[in-house]
Order: C-alpha cells, then structure tokens, then sequence
C-alpha cells in the first residue's frame, strides 16, 4: 500500500492514527547521549545476572539482536553490543511529554502504553496526510524522540499498517514512518500479510489455521464462516470480520490505558521444582488480578509465558467470560503452565498477563452477550476439569468432532 497516497475521505469516515514511539527506551538514551548514536547497543539487565534486552538500537538488530533476548546471546550474537541499564523514571518522563503533545493534536486519544497510543481525528478538515506529518513533526522537534504512524478509518487497520511500515525499513536509524490506508482499501491492504499480523493470533492458532489451508489474511476473509465455529468457536466468527478490515470500536479516551496488564518473575536460578512452579504463577496471577481490579477493568484473556533453560520462549493463551476474580484467573493460568511443563523441566521465567480490558462500568453490546455466554460455559467445564482431572462435559461441537473422527477410525 502506497504511502501518503490521496485521502479519498468524506465527513462520515473516521481518521483513526496509531502512533509508535520507535525504539522507545532507545531513543530516550541516544538524546540523553549522543556518543550512542549509530552504535549497537541495547537497554536492559547486566548479562552477568540474567539480564533481558527490554530494547535494542536498529544498529544491533543487524546482527539478530531483539528485545526478550537474555543480552548475553546479545553480546555473543553482536561483539561491539554495549549494554544500557534502563532509567524508567526518564523514560516515564519523556512518554508524558509525548502524550501531552498527542492529546494536543487530537479529537479523542487513548494511551495503550508508555509509547503507544491511538488518536481519533475524524473531526479534523484537514488531510490525513498533513495531519500526520505535523503531529510526527511536533514530537520529533519537541519531544526530540522519532515516531512512526498507521493512518486508516479503524484501529485494527492504523495498528497493522504501522506494524508494516516499521518492518519496511531496513537502515540503521529510526523508521520514522508513515504508512497511509485509502478508504475502501483495508480489505485489499491486509490480503497477502500473514495471518498473524491481526490481533490475537499467536502461533499456535496461526498453525490450527494452516491446517485448515489458511495461511494470509486474505484466505481467513474467505473462510468458511461455520467451520471457523466449529473450530474456534465465537472467537473465529471475529477472525473473518477482521481479516475483512472490519473494526467497529472506537478511540475511547476515557478508558483503560493498556491493551493489557502482565507481570513476569526471573528466576535467579532456573526453576525445576513443581511446588516453587505452581506458586510462583499463581502469586504472579494473583498480582495482575489486583492491579487489574485496582483500575477497575476485567479481562477476556489470560496469558502465560514460559522461557526454558535453553532461552525457547512461548506464551499460551485462555479467553474467558468478561472478569476480575482472582482465584479464576490464577486458576486459568496454573491450568496453561500445566498443559505446557513436564516434571523437571527446567524454567528460568514465568509471567501472567491479561487481556481484552474493559472498565467495570461498561454496558457489554449483543457480542460481548453471545461471547459471555458461550465463555461462562467454557469457564465452568475449565474448573470441572481442575477439579475432576478430566474434561466431564463437552460441547455439542466437540461431540460432532469425536464421533466424526471414531467413524473415520472404525472405517480405516
């Protein structure tokens, strides 16, 4: 999709940006020192205690080097790598500055993170185009921090198009880009990306996909709507509307901050004992549960993520019926460590996070019903499951698929 190209919007259309701060922490420490400008390094722990690249200069990327990485495989991938502790009380400065500057320039805007942020400007007569140059303009001259920018009439499409612009660029600098979505185009522009490009979908559900022959978003928009279902349940209903470049929710500045809230725990020695293990996610769980309710929010999804001894790191996921109980989310993500660790194996980080945030106060519209019923079943045959060791009910859909595959053996 061609940058900047021309508007094609009406007064009806949304103009809906999301803005990245590139390189965040980064590009914090290149302006607090200029001596790093160019150079390979990155911001995180010190490599002789475990440390983790929180982030990296373009200049290290060169050679491998990416965030979650412990930094010492950094400084083995990348020799010249300078290891930066991260200062969060500047960092925490410098995204003030920026969301001042955003909230300035905008109609409505909602941070989503310390250097992320969406900004509703349906309201503006002014081109898309222009619009996002002065704004990325104000904060590279005010903030003295670069930015790159998705411009589209959803966040859906804003997000994924400055996702895409950013992976464009290859130099040693910032990207500072901005990548443009006409009207009418959302559908076209997603088509050959990849399906994980969209929200929500990891690599174990990209690959349930794939099975079923599924691999660009283009091929998720014509989907059979009733297998998704069959397959994923509400969850692959959504799919299909956002592989079309469907995305009805709007800039709520009102609203929860964060897409998420997650914490996670580095174990000084890499963990093997079942009981140090089990505790350690729940008490993790059962952290991001308060602060969750301390914002007044519930969740749709918990997260687990697991990094084994050998550095490998996954996450699983859980979609739930909207909530803030503390005993079902740790419970829930207890249950995702469980399918996922065999005994002894050893774990050197844990973290638990939730998802799909909305504040207490709001009125769930007729999706969020069908998807909260059709969750608060899953969740009750969940905790049978915990409880009993087996599953003890099942879905109608999942009896189809059972008696399906025992015809299929009875005739082989």
């Amino acid at each position: 999709m061609c940058d900047l190209a021309l508007s094609g919007y009406n007064k009806s259309m949304k103009k809906i940006m999301h803005v990245d701060l590139d390189a965040f922490y980064c590009a914090v420490e290149e302006y607090e020192d200029p001596e790093l400008r160019g150079k390979c390094f990155a911001v995180g722990g010190k490599p002789n205690q475990r440390g983790v690249v929180a982030s990296c200069s373009y200049a290290a990327r060169r050679f491998g080097v990416h965030s979650a990485m412990a930094m010492q495989k950094a400084q083995r991938l990348c020799p010249q790598l300078v290891a930066v502790s991260g200062r969060h009380k500047s960092y925490s400065k410098y995204s003030k500055h920026v969301m001042a500057i955003l909230q300035q320039s905008c109609d409505k805007m909602s941070q989503i993170s310390i250097d992320e942020a969406f900004l509703d400007l349906s309201s503006q007569d002014e081109s898309v185009e222009l619009l996002g140059h002065r704004i990325q303009k104000r904060v590279n001259q005010e903030a003295h921090l670069p930015c790159s920018l998705g411009i589209a009439t959803n966040k859906l499409v804003a997000k994924i198009a400055n996702d895409f612009g950013k992976a464009k660029y290859k130099g040693f600098g910032f990207p500072n880009a901005i990548t443009y979505v006409p009207p009418g185009k959302e559908a076209e522009f997603l088509e050959p990306l990849p399906v994980q490009s969209l929200w929500g979908i990891g690599p174990k559900t990209a690959g349930k996909l794939g099975v079923l022959g599924i691999s660009t978003i283009g091929d998720l928009a014509v989907a059979d709507a009733e297998e998704l279902f069959n397959s994923f349940g509400v969850y692959g209903v959504a799919m299909i509307q956002h592989a079309k470049g469907i995305d009805e929710r709007g800039v709520d500045s009102g609203g929860s901050k964060s897409h998420s809230i997650s914490s996670e725990s580095t174990f000084s020695e890499d963990a093997v004992s079942e009981l140090v293990l089990h505790d350690r996610v729940q008490s993790i769980a059962k952290g991001v549960a308060k602060r969750m309710r301390s914002s007044n929010l519930r969740a749709t999804t918990i997260k687990v993520k697991i990094r084994w001894e050998d550095f490998t790191t996954i996450t699983r996921q859980r979609t739930i019926a909207l909530s803030d109980d503390e005993t079902l989310i740790a419970q829930v993500a207890l249950d995702l460590f469980r399918q996922e660790w065999k005994q002894n194996r050893p774990v050197r980080l844990i973290g638990v996070g939730v998802s799909g945030l909305v504040e207490k106060s709001q009125q769930p519209n007729l999706w969020d019903k069908e998807v909260k019923k059709n969750q608060e079943l899953f969740n009750t045959m969940s905790l049978l499951e915990e409880k009993f060791g087996k599953p003890v009910i099942t879905t109608a859909s999942e009896v189809k698929h059972t008696n399906t595959e025992a015809a299929k053996e009875e005739k082989e």
